[in-house]
């Protein structure tokens, strides 16, 4: 069985690196285009396709939307790891967008698990440019895996049970 890709694989957006700069349902600050409210994004694709996703060992990447969605879930992956059954909401959620805005590796930093399949940024500013879409993104995916993760003010089972499934076995 093959795993799921990206519905944004296929479009015409700006690029950074390799990665597309895709349109983001947010509030957060930060340099990725203004998604449609009534359309699902790559966060709401990231969350979907998690679990289903996070089984695979090998994962064919089939376009830069592909790249912003395995991030996505190595990032998700994280977070998961990060909670515990016990932890209350407001707390999880604190403890998670500490961890979304906390020093990074990027595209290109020697601590980046896959260099090998993601260009680094060709310059400074284009660097900037990436850290800064990467950390909006982190920061919607934590907003929206609370909310969804926790089901009446507890950790759900069903998404706590993947806490420990390493995606492709990598981490961020």
């Amino acid at each position: 069985m093959p795993a799921y890709h990206s519905q944004f694989n296929d479009g015409d957006y700006q690029s950074l690196g390799n990665m597309f700069l895709l349109p983001v349902k947010t509030k957060f600050r930060g340099n990725a285009p203004q998604g449609d409210p009534s359309s699902e994004d790559i966060i709401d694709e990231a969350i979907s396709l998690f679990r289903a996703n996070c089984l695979f060992r090998n994962f064919e990447i089939k376009g830069n939307g592909d790249r912003v969605l395995i991030y996505l879930i190595l990032f998700l992956s994280e977070c998961l790891q990060k909670l515990n059954k016990n932890t209350p909401q407001g707390e999880a959620f604190k403890n998670l967008s500490t961890l979304a805005v906390s020093n990074f590796a990027i595209p290109g930093d020697p601590g980046f698990p896959l260099n090998a399949m993601y260009q680094s940024p060709v310059d400074r500013f284009q660097a900037d440019q990436l850290r800064q879409y990467i950390q909006q993104l982190r920061q919607e995916l934590v907003l929206r895996l609370v909310e969804t993760v926790y089901v009446d003010g507890h950790p759900s089972k069903w998404w706590m049970c993947f806490q420990k499934r390493k995606f492709m076995n990598l981490s961020l």
